[in-house]
């Protein structure tokens, strides 16, 4: 009697031992993801995926939910002040898109054109044959290396929705790229887009005339920025993109409901260790109508930057050892919408009729005030839409490195009814930090935006979100076979 006693006794106290659940393999029974930018978001539907629905997620927002996905209002239509394209191969992306029943954005064709500061070098045409020849002219087959260095990145790259469907996951960015091209892809993380395509056999010429423009308008940046992410840039800059009917915000917004989280709207303040015997949770504490208010954690995704000059307002405390501070910067990149009359003039085209470019692109030229310009879409457009024509008051998108100056305005813009202008500080200023940043700060502590470190864009969020769903569980569930491993491809052929 006093053995089955006993046994009982001890079966008891295990039900309430607060380690119990974790080794029980039980979910989690909350976790906290900070920021629902398009990274925080997914990230909540993948956790949501994978732990179950008995599982409370909280996602906390400072901001608006969507973050560097934004849009500003102009005569009662918006227009898109964030991130704005979606590449056909980003399947992550269109899985939202389709799950949320989302409509791909009709669009709306243009030209382009390169200005370098006195003329246009380069300018595009309705007849394709013709494009060919002119690059071929001026650039010889560097346009053909360059085509087939980027396909065969991204071939390799395609290779991370297998290892995610398959459930593999990696504790680094490292790990990850390396996963997917070796050693090579962690050198393109080290060496600049430049020296990378000069020794592929791309001409300088090539390089300073087409690459840089395209450097300026997705990153705000040069040719130094390191030759991964200019990979991630140019395949950004192909045909075959989309956007979202109604705000690519749309996607955050949609997947937060699918997640059925909660929406915190809350800056934290800070992240505390705290420790019961060997078992660890985290203490969130954030401003709750004026008043602190804190909730702990079994796990803890941070989905916004913490580099110093963002101010994330985030501290962390009662580590032992203290977590090491995230290196590096964010790039200032100044986007403003403006509506107005563009003055072709400065062009080149006396007669606004004469101007045929929608997009206009620039050289890393001295004394260019602007990475470039474009006449916009609203994030609605009905069948009969049509683009402004030049002499007509359109709405335009402008980046600059600061913000533009009323002489600067005057120089691009005839005249203007108004300007809205979004200073972003949206992407990593490349250069500024050696390495990438880590993925797992603590046991079950991670950081989602180390990613952007190889390459920043909405789809490079999506697969850090699904690895760092797939990490989370697997680590809070000891499946460490699923986390790291070598030879893949190997691995994924034998499964399938």
């Amino acid at each position: 009697m006093n053995q089955y006693l006993f046994v009982l006794l001890s079966f008891v106290h295990v039900l309430a031992d607060p380690d119990f659940a974790k080794l029980d393999g039980a979910p989690p029974s909350k976790i906290a993801v900070v920021g629902a930018g398009i990274g925080g978001t997914a990230t909540a539907h993948f956790l949501r995926q994978h732990f179950g629905p008995e599982v409370r997620i909280d996602v906390f927002e400072r901001g608006s939910v969507g973050g560097r996905l934004a849009t500003v209002t102009v005569n009662h239509q918006d227009y898109e002040s964030g991130g704005s394209i979606i590449h056909s191969l980003n399947l992550h992306m269109q899985d939202f898109v389709q799950q949320l029943g989302l409509k791909y954005r009709k669009s709306v064709a243009g030209k382009t054109a390169v200005f370098n500061g006195d003329e246009f070098i380069l300018e595009e045409t309705d007849w394709y044959l013709l494009d060919l020849f002119r690059l071929w002219w001026r650039y010889g087959i560097s346009f053909i290396r360059l085509q087939m260095w980027v396909e065969e990145i991204m071939e390799k790259f395609m290779r991370i929705y297998k290892y995610q469907a398959h459930g593999y996951a990696f504790s680094s960015v490292e790990e990850l790229l390396h996963s997917l091209g070796g050693s090579g892809f962690i050198n393109m993380t080290r060496r600049s887009l430049s020296e990378s395509l000069l020794e592929l056999g791309v001409s300088q010429r090539f390089i300073d005339e087409v690459i840089a423009p395209i450097m300026r308008v997705n990153y705000g940046q040069n040719i130094s920025i390191p030759a991964f992410v200019g990979a991630v840039s140019l395949a950004g800059a192909q045909a075959n993109l989309w956007a979202v009917e109604g705000g690519n915000k749309l996607v955050c917004s949609g997947l937060l409901k699918l997640a059925k989280a909660n929406l915190i709207r809350s800056p934290v303040a800070t992240i505390t260790l705290r420790s019961t015997g060997d078992y660890q949770q985290y203490e969130l504490t954030y401003d709750s109508q004026n008043e602190k208010s804190s909730e702990l954690y079994d796990i803890v995704v941070v989905a916004t930057p913490l580099q110093q000059n963002i101010n994330s307002g985030i501290s962390f405390q009662g580590f032992e050892p203290q977590l090491s501070e995230i290196a590096g910067s964010y790039h200032q990149t100044v986007a403003s919408i403006i509506h107005g009359y563009l003055n072709c003039s400065y062009f080149g085209f006396p007669d606004p009729k004469l101007f045929p470019f929608s997009s206009i692109l620039t050289t890393d030229t001295p004394g260019l005030f602007f990475n470039s310009a474009a006449s916009v879409c609203p994030v609605n457009i009905t069948s009969g839409f049509r683009r402004k024509q030049p002499q007509e008051a359109g709405v335009y998108k402008v980046f600059s490195p600061k913000p533009l100056e009323k002489s600067e305005l005057k120089t691009l813009f005839k005249s203007y009814y108004s300007v809205q202008v979004t200073d972003w500080l949206a992407y990593p200023h490349y250069g500024s930090s050696q390495g990438l940043p880590p993925v797992v700060l603590h046991e079950n502590l991670y950081f989602l935006n180390g990613m952007e470190w190889a390459g920043s864009a909405m789809e490079m969020s999506s697969v850090a979100a699904k690895n760092i769903a797939l990490l989370a569980y697997h680590r809070w569930n000891r499946q460490l076979e699923m986390i790291d491993q070598k030879d893949l491809m190997h691995k994924v052929k034998t499964e399938l």
